[in-house]
């Protein structure tokens, strides 16, 4: 005996559901630029919020909410790219002097953990 087309359907969802909600580029960096100077890191694997603008001569400050070790690490751009580690409950700082697009990652799990900081002049 099968299963009723409504129960088949249910499952077909929950198990499509699920699995975009895995799907890799959780910590895509394509959202909507916020305005703030704070990033919270929270028990998810993901920066938030993912992309943030700043005025020249801001300091951001990144809070890692988490219970692992998480890192800023800057991809380029003339910014320093040595990681900036911060165990569970830290926090690290940048200031932003010049203006333009600077993306960052977590080097400890840089597939999922990606960001961005949007300075402007």
């Amino acid at each position: 005996m099968h299963g009723s087309p409504i129960a088949t359907l249910l499952v077909g969802i929950v198990l499509v559901a699920g699995i975009a909600g895995c799907a890799p580029g959780s910590g895509s960096t394509a959202a909507s630029p916020v305005a703030t100077t704070e990033v919270r890191l929270p028990p998810s694997y993901k920066f938030d919020p993912v992309a943030i603008v700043v005025k020249a001569g801001a300091t951001v400050t990144w809070t890692n909410a988490d219970n692992f070790t998480h890192s800023v690490q800057f991809q380029g751009g003339g910014l320093p790219t040595d990681a900036r580690v911060m165990q569970p409950g830290q926090q690290t700082t940048f200031t932003f002097d010049t203006p333009g697009t600077y993306p960052y990652r977590c080097s400890f799990h840089p597939q999922d953990m990606r960001g961005t900081v949007t300075v402007t002049g």
